[in-house]
């Protein structure tokens, strides 16, 4: 299946029936009157995130979603038929934005997350509605009301609680293919991952964690190089991001050094907020070094940035699990301190409400 993550597209939800002006006329029944009914209302548009779908494809080239109108009313007190609603089944982690005002409607980061996207008209009122003691042929109903139109943007940011950052070969797919069951294409050359693809990864029975690896990223990115800042965003909700260096570039010439700053600031023009996200580095392909110790001193010497590292070589496994036992560490730490700032914020709140101002 194709990898989309972005669409645009449009929902009108459906018109409310138009009430109706009708009077009882029924032999041997003088005067029987109104009995206009009301009109049913209109299909609204509702969106569903939905575990079992992972691209946007079904929106690329469907880009209408219109729901029915409502019937109108009619005489002998018959109201309209409602119109049915149409739900749009989306992937988990799909962002909506409405493109006329840029608000975001609704982030679907859970499965079976339901969000209104068009509201669907009212049905109008029969003259039935309009009958009193003054007024006892009223002739007035009023019509349905319009079901809203909206032009929205679809763009997927899939959920993984680690990225994987790095040049083109770097190793990227290679280590997740080591560290588990996801199978994305391995080769010899440069850009052989094309889309992003995700893997679960089985620290223990309990205990587990989700790992995207994403398109190399290349210098002036920024400016349309390679595949630029496309698949960025599925780095957006990650709690820890894995800077992969190749220590054996395949070309003669190549400077790991600059390579990794390069990423770095390819990565700080796109988001401040991804590039302040903690990140370790990972230097890669311990197999292919005779001098590894001394490769791994002059790299780390001569990039000069203080952050956590791990020398591993993901085409045979050497050190990945070492690697992943830390990951999980710090993806328990990350959650216990989320959930204690939870409980003091709930805290903090009761307190607001039930302590009197002094």
């Amino acid at each position: 299946m194709k990898f989309i993550d972005e669409s645009k597209i449009e929902v009108i939800a459906g018109n409310g029936g138009n009430g109706a002006a009708s009077f009882r006329h029924e032999k041997y029944i003088e005067k029987g009157g109104p009995d206009g009914g009301d009109g049913g209302h209109g299909g609204s548009v509702y969106a569903v995130a939905d575990r079992n779908i992972n691209t946007l494809v079904d929106y690329r080239y469907a880009r209408m979603h219109r729901a029915k109108n409502g019937e109108s009313g009619r005489g002998a007190d018959c109201y309209g038929k409602g119109a049915d609603d149409i739900i749009l089944h989306m992937p988990v982690g799909t962002v909506i934005t409405d493109l006329n005002s840029g608000e975001v409607i609704a982030d679907l980061a859970r499965d079976g997350e339901k969000t209104l996207l068009a509201r669907g008209g009212k049905g109008g009122l029969g003259n039935l509605h309009f009958k009193s003691s003054t007024n006892r042929t009223p002739r007035q109903c009023t019509p349905g009301e319009e079901g809203e139109r909206r032009e929205l943007q679809l763009e997927l940011k899939i959920l993984a609680d680690v990225g994987l950052l790095g040049m083109p070969n770097a190793g990227k797919s290679t280590f997740i293919r080591s560290v588990s069951a996801a199978k994305p294409k391995v080769a010899d050359y440069p850009f052989t991952t094309l889309h992003p693809n995700l893997g679960v990864v089985r620290v223990s029975d309990q205990k587990s964690f989700v790992i995207a690896d994403i398109p190399g990223l290349i210098e002036g990115a920024a400016e349309g190089a390679g595949l630029g800042h496309q698949f960025l965003r599925h780095l957006a909700r990650t709690r820890l991001l894995l800077h992969l260096v190749d220590l054996a570039p395949l070309y003669e010439g190549v400077d790991p050094v600059h390579e990794a700053h390069a990423l770095i600031n390819e990565l700080k023009k796109y988001d401040e907020v991804l590039y302040h996200k903690p990140r370790w580095l990972v230097l890669n392909k311990l197999d292919l070094l005779q001098d590894r110790e001394e490769k791994i001193t002059a790299f780390l010497e001569a990039f000069g940035e203080d952050t956590r590292y791990f020398a591993i070589s993901a085409i045979n496994g050497e050190g990945c699990k070492e690697l992943t036992y830390a990951i999980m560490e710090h993806l328990d730490q990350v959650a216990a301190q989320e959930q204690e700032a939870i409980t003091d914020s709930a805290q903090e709140t009761a307190i607001d409400i039930y302590d009197p101002a002094p």
